[in-house]
């Protein structure tokens, strides 16, 4: 595919949202933490669907997951339903998110934590291991733009040309506007990619042969990949260490659950979630039809994850098509690492550098937040040149990691039990253990960490709570505070008073 072609379409998309970006700017809100970071707490629903499935669809779907597809076949298919079903997650814990986040003012989901178990060494744990788990999440976004972009250029854009690229365009959305700026163009990335990216699928189908020649050939040549296990990547344990995370994605990953603090009223929370579950269903049946696709078209490719560049760049894409896809694929990763660095740059200003310095203002918090997303971005960068593993595969490795949180934030709304000394102790304890399963060779007693996490943090959590005491008073308030369904007056008429974003 040209080259130039390539460098054309990426100058004409970050020109249009660059545009996006600067109209998207609020001088006031961009001096507070909750302004930069959250966007005044006042996005409508439907922005907050689109930049919510931009951030969580990202290179993991149409480059991860049809390279999953190409060497896992229909076992993708069910690992990624687990995590569809799994946002039904939101629809309990969205609520209690948005409710008290509106009424304690909080920034960070690791801040909620830490005042709920009243604990500043909650809040400062939860947010390093966020940090430690999330930098490796981030680097798989640029791993699939450089392997998108080399890939569809048979190598005359190198793959770490690619990569920083992203990685500077990422920097640039976050410093325009903040979250205002990411989620105006996640917006547009959202309703690009999913239009094109369907449109293209049908393409390749019917160039294959229509849904009846394309499984047909699969049944043939492949019968393994329209089978359980499969090809030989899944067996039950493998596809139960990949799901259980990727269940619990949406209360695990900071990025994902801190946007529940930003829709502007509960019915905008709700359009949120309902955009997002027809968003998501489409894209995932189109991800796997991509891999699917390739596997018939190009039976032996050296790398899964090139399963989607070399459909682009063959000769069943017209080029113009191909290259609006690769932008879009390349907008959605760039969306997921903007918001990553948004995210723990909040965390490190709110949830460690205050407890360093209590003293501090908000608008010094504020400047060290956006002194740490370069920081976040480098460290991103060196990562992801790295080239470690399938894509599918390192972001659930990131939410194995990142799913020892998830006793203690269900604790904080359901158990009024739960004590600091109990979600230290899960988050810290489960969390060196995945690090120490995957630093000696991915597997413990024939077991992945994504197996052991979860129930290791459950067990510490539930036992160390129940042999310390909690902080009754604000756990009572805190719980009380998230299980109102609806908005209290005050709430309504602040929501009033302030018109949401649209």
């Amino acid at each position: 595919m040209s080259t130039s072609l390539i460098w054309w379409s990426v100058a004409i998309y970050l020109a249009i949202a660059v545009v996006i970006a600067f109209i998207s700017r609020d001088g006031k809100s961009a001096e507070s933490m909750s302004g930069y970071f959250l966007g005044g707490r006042q996005m409508n629903g439907i922005l907050s669907a689109l930049s919510y499935s931009a951030t969580t669809y990202s290179a993991f779907m149409m480059v991860g997951l049809a390279g999953l597809t190409y060497k896992g076949g229909v076992g993708a298919l069910g690992f990624e339903i687990v995590y569809f079903a799994g946002v039904s997650l939101v629809a309990i814990f969205g609520p209690r998110f948005w409710s008290v986040g509106k009424k304690f003012g909080y920034v960070t989901p690791s801040e909620m934590l830490g005042h709920r178990y009243q604990s500043k060494a909650v809040s400062v744990t939860a947010a390093l291991a966020s940090c430690l788990f999330l930098i490796p999440y981030a680097a798989v976004q640029l791993t699939g733009v450089g392997y998108l972009m080399s890939g569809m250029t048979d190598g005359a854009i190198s793959f770490s040309t690619a990569v920083l690229l992203a990685t500077v365009m990422a920097l640039f959305f976050c410093y325009i506007a903040g979250i205002r700026s990411v989620v105006w163009t996640d917006s547009l990335q959202a309703v690009m990619m999913i239009v094109v990216s369907t449109l293209v699928a049908l393409l390749v189908i019917s160039e294959l042969g229509g849904f009846d020649g394309l499984f047909t050939t699969l049944e043939q040549n492949n019968a393994n990949s329209l089978s359980v296990p499969g090809s030989g990547l899944f067996s039950f344990w493998t596809f139960l260490g990949l799901t259980i995370p990727w269940f619990f994605f949406s209360l695990s990953n900071p990025q994902v659950s801190q946007r529940l603090f930003m829709p502007s009223s509960l019915k905008s929370l709700r359009q949120m979630l309902m955009g997002f579950l027809v968003f998501g269903l489409i894209y995932t049946l189109v991800s796997v039809m991509w891999g699917f696709s390739a596997i018939v078209a190009f039976p032996d490719l050296a790398k899964a994850d090139m399963a989607t560049p070399a459909l682009l760049a063959s000769d069943m894409v017209p080029p113009v098509l191909a290259v609006i896809v690769m932008i879009g694929i390349m907008a959605a990763a760039i969306s997921t690492i903007d918001s990553i660095m948004l995210t723990l740059s909040s965390m490190v200003s709110r949830d460690v550098y205050a407890v360093v310095k209590p003293e501090a203002s908000e608008k010094q918090q504020l400047n060290v937040g956006k002194i740490v997303i370069p920081v976040i971005a480098v460290m991103a960068y060196v990562f992801a040149k790295l080239q470690l593993s399938l894509i599918a595969v390192l972001s659930v490795a990131a939410s194995s990691g990142l799913v020892v949180v998830v006793p203690a934030m269900i604790g904080a709304f359901f158990w009024r039990k739960g004590t600091a000394a109990g979600a230290l102790a899960s988050m810290l304890g489960s969390g060196l253990l995945v690090i120490v399963i995957y630093a000696t060779g991915g597997k413990l007693l024939g077991f992945s960490a994504g197996i052991w996490g979860l129930p290791v943090a459950t067990l510490l959590f539930v036992g160390v709570s129940l042999l310390t005491k909690a902080p009754k008073q604000v756990a009572d308030d805190f719980i009380e505070q998230a299980n109102s369904t609806s908005m209290s007056k005050k709430s309504q008429s602040a929501s009033a008073s302030k018109p949401a974003v649209v």
